[in-house]
């Protein structure tokens, strides 16, 4: 039997963990909804929801991960006790690795795309409305959706046949890398726009008054989504680690790196949008309408343009390499297939699988499976962030508690196994009851949310 291939450095774990969770999220998604939801009242109680959603389930991903030593299927079948049923889950959050990538790709093409029109010029000159129009003439050129598509996951997969060192981490530690460098160069160039005062302090100075309970539970929405939790896109880089290190320390660390880069995009967008009297919670169309608009107006727009998206490029790749590798992982794991043979035939079913979503813009424009305005897009979405990712973090929870499942003892020793930060015994309690009632509850209400229209 092959030695499992293991994580370099404790640097590359924590790089290629938060990497996973640093995507859309927090460039796209978490800019806007603050905006929508009260400015800095909102990211402080995000910032709260993550510390009690989020961690919990991240050190409980990373020990079923270190101590099975597989992927998500195999650790819960590895973990469970004799003759229950815990591993149906892990294929199930197999499938939902497969179904994140077939919109996840096609989105990150997106960003490819508006780099390479902004650094050629495509955008200069052009009017407020021809700027949306080129949006809508772009979503509906198919070959070009492909194509962009076919590179993400051309990209995604020739990086993980290099292997899990010398391709997922040290690719990623220059994705990182550079990731912080252009987040600080664009910061320094926000915040010294003339106006950008108005932003930073709408981000950075609290008012709570301005609050409302939608926001709070928006916030506990996002702190909940960000890191992709409940399908075991961490799970896998646990089972790549050694034992010298506690994992709540690891998993903090990880948290407040997501948390910066999160808070690094506001801090980018908002003394931006503020500048040019635009409004920050104009919804996802902020990427690709506002903010080409905003470039062609601030002097050597064409240079700040391409330098953002191609930060967004960086964003989306860190995703999409590490849940790639958890593809990759499980059939290696499953059927004992080489890197190169899994990585190949994984690129190709991704591919496929990702087709639909990048038809669904042009041929395929007419299923709105959810309703008017909704697109393929929009369905895999919601099954996997409204549903597999709150099912299976409540899963996660469960099955890390409850004496039927793997059961605290064996949670605890193992996060707390190596030096470093431990997970309290105390919040036994609030792990079995509350946050699955928690968790629950978000479930329960994106659902309302969606359906009750």
């Amino acid at each position: 039997m092959e030695e499992r291939e293991h994580l370099a450095t404790r640097l590359g774990f924590i790089l290629v963990s938060a990497g996973c969770a640093i995507g859309i999220g927090n460039v796209w998604r978490f800019p806007f909804i603050t905006g929508r939801y009260g400015g800095a009242a909102f990211v402080v109680v995000y910032l709260i929801f993550l510390v009690i959603l989020g961690l919990p389930v991240m050190v409980a991903e990373f020990s079923m991960g270190r101590a099975s030593r597989l992927n998500l299927a195999g650790a819960m079948r590895a973990l469970e006790p004799k003759g229950s049923k815990w591993h149906i889950y892990g294929y199930i959050g197999i499938f939902g690795n497969l179904l994140l990538m077939m919109f996840y790709t096609t989105v990150a093409g997106w960003f490819f795309a508006y780099f390479y029109h902004t650094a050629l010029g495509h955008f200069v000159g052009l009017a407020p409305g021809e700027v949306g129009a080129a949006f809508n003439t772009f979503l509906g050129n198919t070959p070009e959706l492909i194509g962009w598509m076919t590179l993400v996951v051309a990209l995604g997969f020739g990086v993980c046949a290099l292997g899990l060192q010398k391709g997922v981490e040290k690719v990623t530690k220059v994705l990182m890398s550079g990731l912080f460098v252009l987040m600080v160069v664009l910061i320094i160039r926000a915040v010294t726009l003339p106006g950008a005062g108005a932003g930073i302090s709408f981000y950075l100075k609290p008012d709570f008054s301005s609050l409302s309970w939608e926001g709070v539970y928006a916030a506990m929405g996002q702190a909940f989504f960000t890191l992709s939790l409940g399908i075991g896109s961490m799970l896998i880089f646990g089972s790549y680690i050694g034992k010298e290190r506690s994992l709540a320390g690891e998993s903090i660390n990880i948290l407040l790196l997501d948390t910066l880069v999160a808070l690094m995009a506001g801090m980018i967008i908002f003394p931006t949008c503020a500048a040019f009297g635009v409004d920050v919670s104009a919804g996802p169309g902020l990427i690709f309408v506002t903010l080409p608009n905003i470039f062609n107006a601030m002097l050597g727009g064409q240079f700040w343009g391409a330098l953002f998206f191609i930060f967004l490029v960086f964003a989306a790749m860190t995703t999409v390499i590490a849940v790639f590798e958890n593809l990759v992982a499980f059939v290696m794991d499953e059927w004992h297939w080489s890197r190169k043979k899994a990585t190949l035939i994984d690129g190709v079913v991704v591919f496929i699988a990702s087709l639909p979503c990048a038809l669904s813009f042009g041929p395929w424009s007419g299923f709105q499976p959810l309703g008017a305005g909704t697109g393929i897009l929009d369905l895999e979405d919601f099954i996997v962030s409204n549903n597999l990712l709150p099912l299976g973090a409540l899963i996660f929870i469960l099955f890390c508690t409850a004496r039927f499942g793997w059961g605290w003892s064996n949670f605890l020793k193992e996060a707390n196994t190596g030096v470093g930060i431990k997970f309290p015994a105390w919040v036994k309690g609030y792990m079995s009851y509350i946050l699955p009632i928690i968790i629950a509850f978000i479930f329960i209400v994106g659902h309302i949310s969606m359906f009750g229209r």
